[in-house]
């Protein structure tokens, strides 16, 4: 059943004129189709504006390669707001191995190619094209990790702070809505964008005489470039400043412009995620898609409720602790409970909730209760290399939510597929919940995270040991023996990563062995743009420590590590046996119960 086109926001004039509307205040552009969904930037941004009685217009994936499509609602009145969509559009069109991407779930029909590579800065030149004195704000994931000289790993470069190639006025990084009220509010007022200069959570471009006094400079881009210690302090001084409470104002000069970071904007209150989450979304994506098969990433969200932001986890690979931040912001129960009702009204709704949760599923509360007037600590985080003494371990509030959920009418079955950070659901010391867990929120398998089993890794991931893989693992098979039920753990293990050799890819294999686990996949570590693992990628240092870090390199040294996590299969035994030559672990070699692969047979 397609949803009433009159319930989006307008996409063309006639959508305008059928509101009455002869001019937007704000064109939203963005990489992503235009689905109406609180997971979508490209849906929470505009109706959050839309609450707050501005006119948004909605630009999806425009033909970049002439300006038709960017002037299809006309000029707006205020500004033009873009994002290349809720992925770094890089990531969105190449694999690890720099090969094309076939799909992309987050257009129609799941087809690659109707967004450009670096998409921001390409929508930016077409802005500018259009409309040169235009107000223009970037923002999202791919703005926000590339808002200071970064290196790029499809281009194997260090790359210029974003905003100075795409020519914007203001950068939004993080998680978008007060910075970009505040900007809307000052712009409807007449002030001039230019002088917006104070707003928490932007970044603005300055000449050298117009940087605030009180800014902490980092290396610069040129110094970044050249010099891999460098580069390591200028990532270490911008990872320290990223807390709303303490962060710093810093700056970083690169070349014609200095780029300077306003601290991050605070955290939403209880009310305020309330507020954004009560917003009238469709839920769906737009009419206009009907004929190519909709939107495909729409069907994993599309019965799934945002319980809360933020993650103190800090995997150094991950970009979520940097774009949400560590400080938890949820919703209340009645909140939750009222978006979960509105799906037993509509029509395609099963009973089935497919997920709860946030970055982290039971993530659910603040890790601790300074942050609400502190922030983060400067000099640790929460859970590695052990759970904090400070940390707040109890999970009854999440489970209390769930519980809820499952007893309303309409619902039979409430799931949890945002994954199980297993390391803090122990520390909560209560295995009467890993059981509830299985008997009810589990569809037969639940996907964790162990990501490798080697100490040297899983310390530069910021992970926890193998032995809290093996406790949560045990408690998991144990509660599902005395349920009955025959329900498996999936873990998600990466190849690759910075600090990772052969040796720590051999002790790997053998863990998978000894548990009777054979991924069908494993993801290579990718250095997306501005992670701690992507720095220690390219300077092979860890910032924090200064210390020398192996990196895999080379395409070949990457097959082996991958063929070991996958030895049993026939396709990478020829790679297993060169590996562990390699490594000299010539032992696994042969007949033997703990051997990995036969030898090759003599013609």
């Amino acid at each position: 059943m397609s949803a009433d086109r009159s319930a989006f926001l307008p996409v063309n004039r006639d959508d305008m004129a059928a509101r009455g509307w002869n001019e937007v205040d704000f064109v939203f552009i963005s990489g992503d189709a235009c689905v109406d969904h609180p997971s979508f930037a490209n849906a929470i941004i505009p109706r959050f504006l839309e609450s707050r009685g501005f006119r948004v217009g909605i630009i999806a994936q425009p033909d970049w390669r002439s300006l038709k499509d960017f002037l299809v609602l006309g000029r707006p009145r205020l500004g033009a707001l873009v994002s290349a969509g809720n992925l770094d559009s890089m990531l969105s069109h190449f694999t690890a191995a720099k090969k094309p991407r076939s799909d992309d779930p987050y257009s129609p029909g799941g087809k690659a190619g109707f967004r450009p590579q670096r998409a921001t800065a390409v929508y930016c030149n077409r802005v500018r094209e259009a409309w040169k004195d235009l107000p223009l704000v970037v923002g999202g994931v791919e703005a926000s990790m590339r808002r200071f000289a970064h290196y790029d790993y499809w281009s194997d470069t260090v790359r210029r702070s974003l905003l100075v190639d795409c020519r914007a006025d203001l950068l939004v990084f993080g998680m978008g809505e007060r910075p970009i009220e505040e900007i809307a509010d000052s712009l409807s007022k007449g002030i001039p964008v230019g002088q917006i200069r104070d707003v928490a959570g932007t970044c603005f471009r300055a000449r050298k005489e117009d940087i605030p006094g009180n800014a902490v400079m980092t290396p610069s881009f040129e110094n970044v470039s050249k010099d891999p210690k460098a580069f390591c302090e200028a990532f270490r001084l911008q990872h320290c400043e990223q807390d709303p409470f303490r962060g710093r104002t810093i700056a970083q000069d690169n070349g014609a412009w200095t780029v300077v970071q306003n601290p991050p904007s605070l955290p939403l209150s209880e009310k305020e995620m309330d507020h954004l989450y009560s917003l009238p979304y469709t839920r769906a994506p737009h009419p206009m898609y009907e004929s190519s098969g909709g939107v495909p990433a729409i069907e994993e969200v599309r019965f799934s409720i945002t319980a809360h932001r933020g993650c103190f986890g800090s995997c150094s690979f991950c970009s979520i602790t940097s774009h949400q931040g560590r400080i938890i912001q949820r919703r209340s129960d009645e909140s939750i409970l009222r978006e979960a009702r509105t799906f037993t009204g509509m029509p395609d709704f099963k009973g089935y909730i497919h997920d709860v949760g946030g970055p982290t599923a039971n993530f659910h509360v603040p890790a601790c209760s300074k942050q609400a007037k502190t922030g983060s600590c400067p000099d640790r985080d929460c859970l590695w290399p052990e759970p904090c003494p400070g940390l707040e371990r109890d999970h009854s509030a999440y489970f209390a939510l769930l519980r809820k959920l499952r007893d309303l009418p309409g619902v039979k079955k409430v799931f949890i597929r945002s994954g199980i950070r297993y390391d803090y659901l122990l520390a909560s010391g209560n295995p009467a919940l890993i059981k509830e867990l299985c008997k009810h929120h589990v569809s037969g398998q639940l996907k964790v995270a162990p990501e490798h089993v080697s100490c040297d890794v899983l310390g530069l991931m910021r992970k926890p040991g193998k032995e809290v893989f093996t406790r949560f693992r045990e408690a998991f098979d144990r509660a599902n023996r005395e349920l009955g039920k025959k329900q498996y753990l999936v873990p998600y293990l990466m190849s690759s990563h910075p600090g990772a050799t052969l040796g720590d890819a051999v002790e790997l294999a053998e863990f998978l062995r000894d548990i009777g686990y054979h991924p069908e996949q494993v993801q290579d570590f990718i250095p997306t743009p501005g992670t701690l693992s992507t720095c220690m990628f390219f300077t092979g240092l860890d910032p924090m420590t200064g210390e020398k870090v192996h990196v895999p390199r080379s395409a070949h040294e990457k097959k082996l590590q991958r063929a070991l996590l996958q030895y049993p299969s026939p396709k990478n035994r020829k790679l297993v046996e060169e590996a562990l030559s390699l490594a000299g672990r010539s032992d696994l070699i042969g007949k033997g119960p703990r051997c990995l692969v036969r030898p090759a047979r003599r013609s």
